[in-house]
């Protein structure tokens, strides 16, 4: 093991004066694979409910509206846990911080679990969605530990196992929920994040402080880092629109399949997550893409595949069950890899801005993301209710189409 690999890892290794970007030396691949693992059991821990949502929706007798306050009281969570927790990975270590959330997210899937009514899930709800933003901890620890030059591999790496975790929970949730019961899926999954919590602490290196600030100046500079980077306010936005999309289709995909004509159980919505996971795939080749030429182009290429995917669902409306399956497959896949090639290249541009900054980058950008989602979830479930599974499509075209003429526009002066 060479020197370099072992300051890395070192956990009791001194830290740097606060301000000052930790010496870079190259990870280790068992290390970017815990940070992977850890980032998509946590993030997994926002969808084990939706492709369940049509077995509560029976259990306990609720609308498609109100069983879908469940998603979006989770992705409400997170986008402001993300605005309101995530910058204080600037200010404090990240190892620690992580351990914390993975405490209190485990006592999160537990209550989730146990619980019996509709108000005590929602608040369970909400909990998981703000303890599970230990994965954006992750990611720009895993941006600050790497070298410039494979930054974005690394992060590309990384958002793989965030990615491989949004996709594979649901098939996950859906097969396991089916053998076992919904509520086991909770269980297990409280056990992973303290397993997890256990192996970070363990194996992640401290990362020091760059700032000094109070949390009211933290929370302050995140209004000046938007005005100031019109680079950062257009990411956000765009990939605010492109998580309209993705949530308004994955909260009611398992409602629509649970209803006629389809009549489908949990295992059939979950196991769209493994035309989705195919497009985890092109993390690292997006990363390592806008490593080399620049991340402009592959955001607009990967808006442009997200919005023809989604069209393509919405043509498909008219067709018989059996077509229209297969339709939604292929058009599962497209959107994935469009939408996750785009996220990769809008984080190797943030976090480009301000490297002393990167936790509040991150927070602004994720949170535009996760309010998109919220927001994809409420809409969508709405939708699905009074106009059908053709105002959930024309809702996620609209919107990615909207986050491709985005990008489009001409570069701004930060990009």
């Amino acid at each position: 093991m060479t020197s370099a690999h072992s300051s890395t890892c070192d956990t009791d290794a001194p830290h740097p004066p606060i301000g000052t970007p930790p010496a870079q030396h190259p990870l280790s691949h068992r290390l970017v694979l815990i940070m992977a693992t850890a980032t998509g059991l946590g993030v997994a821990c926002l969808y084990y409910a939706q492709p369940l949502l049509g077995v509560l929706t029976a259990e306990l007798g609720l609308s498609a509206q109100t069983v879908g306050y469940i998603p979006t009281l989770t992705q409400l969570g997170y986008a402001l846990g993300i605005i309101f927790l995530a910058p204080l990975g600037d200010r404090h270590d990240r190892r620690v911080i992580i351990l914390i959330k993975a405490i209190l997210l485990t006592a999160s899937l537990l209550a989730f679990g146990l619980s019996s009514h509709l108000s005590a899930l929602l608040i369970a709800s909400f909990a998981i969605g703000l303890t599970a933003t230990l994965a954006q901890d992750i990611v720009p620890t895993a941006a600050t530990l790497a070298h410039d030059t494979q930054r974005g591999r690394i992060v590309g790496t990384v958002m793989t196992g965030l990615l491989m975790g949004i996709l594979l929970s649901r098939v996950f949730s859906g097969l396991f929920a089916e053998q076992f019961g919904w509520r086991s899926v909770f269980v297990l999954a409280a056990v992973s994040m303290a397993l997890t919590g256990a192996v970070i602490w363990r194996t992640l290196p401290h990362v020091a402080p760059t700032t000094t600030l109070s949390y009211g100046a933290l929370m302050r500079s995140l209004l000046a880092l938007i005005r100031e980077h019109s680079a950062l306010r257009r990411a956000a936005l765009a990939q605010g629109l492109l998580s309209v999309a993705f949530s308004a289709f994955w909260s009611t995909l398992a409602v629509m399949l649970h209803a006629e004509p389809f009549e489908m159980g949990s295992a059939v919505a979950g196991a769209f997550g493994l035309a989705g996971a195919a497009g985890a795939l092109i993390a690292p080749i997006a990363g390592h893409l806008a490593d080399r030429h620049g991340p402009q182009a592959v955001t607009r290429v990967g808006t442009a595949v997200t919005t023809v995917s989604f069209a393509l669902m919405c043509a498909g409306v008219w067709l018989a069950p059996t077509p229209q399956l297969v339709v939604l497959a292929v058009a599962t896949l497209g959107f994935d890899l469009g939408l996750q090639g785009t996220l990769i290249a809008h984080q190797t541009i943030v976090y480009g801005i301000a490297p002393e900054a990167r936790a509040r980058l991150n927070a602004i950008l994720l949170g535009g993301m996760f309010i998109g989602m919220s927001l994809g979830s409420a809409i969508g479930s709405l939708l699905l209710d009074r106009f059908g599974w053709l105002g959930v499509t024309l809702l996620a075209t609209a919107a990615a189409g909207s986050a491709f003429c985005l990008r489009m526009l001409p570069p701004p002066r930060s990009a």
